[in-house]
């Protein structure tokens, strides 16, 4: 019952307050609910899910069951997938590395990562901290472990979030280092810190700035494009031709954090109306509800989304891509807005 109840009852109250119209007792190894049938019901289904999970020998926390909540009212209102339950979601390994297991943590993030086994191409969209990168990573290091593939390629747009560096000293590799700073540190989760240096010498894994994969053709390589809103029609076009025999491509983004010069279009915006209706290609959304970090940021995500819709704006600036074509970018997005904390949102069009 502690499992299941969380220490000093920390879960149950965490259902109480979801479930305030029920009254939800505990007596010895029983629990009881009374109140509204529909709310009773799915008292039940939370706990027969927690149940699940517990069973697997993974911990219940407090974000997991408010997860598992909201998936259960979505499917009963009929917003969710019917044939995913909470169980399913919260116990698809992915990758286990240091004693650290990652998988995904939403419904939406269960589809994006089952999206990636599935097709060829994928798009993952969404706000800072729903996992796009993350996921994929973990997908691109599962594929090399099991030889799915020879090599992972990691690749981002070396495109400043609104401030001016200057000139980078060093070679090639110590100026594009800091751009590629968040792919480095998510493989430093994945794998060995000591192996990362041998496999990129060998080639097995490569991280580089987008500007290199012109003229290449990918084969049996994994090949992840991040940060993908700040590359442009032409960019986006180029890289996904490199697609070579046996290799897959995960491009991930935030079309509301758009860190183009002013007049830029950005090639994330335009690539889903292109690429709509090609088979092998799919379009994964995520929104604020997927967020993983700080509930926190959630929360700024929303409130963000709700300034944009007053204004009338997308959040990509009064002069660049995004000014007055929200409308748009709502199927690509979901019109979520902005979370992360490096102000670069505004006045794109005065640099």
């Amino acid at each position: 019952m502690v499992t299941v109840l969380g220490s000093g009852d920390s879960l149950l109250r965490v259902i109480e307050q979801a479930f305030p119209a029920a009254d939800i007792h505990v007596r010895g190894n029983e629990i009881s609910a009374s109140g509204d049938a529909a709310e009773v019901d799915l008292i039940q289904r939370l706990f027969d899910e927690m149940m699940l999970v517990l069973r697997t020998g993974q911990p219940m926390t407090e974000d997991a069951v408010e997860r598992s909540i909201s998936m259960l009212r979505e499917q009963q209102d009929g917003t969710g997938g019917a044939s995913e339950t909470p169980a399913e979601v919260l116990t698809q390994n992915i990758l286990s590395n240091r004693g650290r297991t990652i998988r995904p943590k939403t419904l939406n993030q269960k589809r994006y990562v089952d999206a990636i086994d599935k097709h060829t191409v994928v798009f993952g969209i969404g706000p800072a901290g729903t996992g796009k990168t993350y996921l994929a990573m973990a997908k691109a290091v599962q594929a090399l472990q099991s030889k799915q593939v020879n090599r992972i390629i990691l690749t981002r747009p070396a495109v400043e979030a609104g401030e001016r560096l200057g000139f980078l000293p060093g070679t090639l590799y110590e100026k594009i280092d800091p751009y590629l700073r968040p792919l480095y540190d998510a493989l430093h989760d994945m794998l060995d810190p000591d192996s990362i240096p041998r496999l990129m010498a060998a080639g097995t894994i490569e991280v580089a700035p987008l500007a290199y994969m012109r003229g290449r053709t990918l084969n049996d390589a994994f090949i992840i494009l991040d940060e993908a809103q700040n590359t442009n029609p032409e960019q986006m076009k180029m890289f996904l031709t490199r697609l070579g025999f046996d290799s897959k491509i995960v491009i991930t983004g935030d079309v509301t954090q758009v860190d183009l010069p002013g007049g830029t279009k950005s090639g994330l915006r335009q690539v889903r109306e292109i690429l709509d209706g090609v088979d092998d290609v799919h379009f994964s959304l995520l929104d604020s509800s997927d967020v993983v970090r700080h509930k926190l940021v959630s929360r700024i995500v929303d409130a963000y989304e709700r300034y944009d819709d007053r204004h009338g704006t997308d959040g990509a600036g009064p002069s660049g891509d995004g000014g007055g074509r929200r409308g748009d970018d709502k199927g690509q997005s979901n019109g979520r807005g902005q979370s992360q904390n490096q102000g670069q949102s505004h006045g794109r069009g005065k640099r």
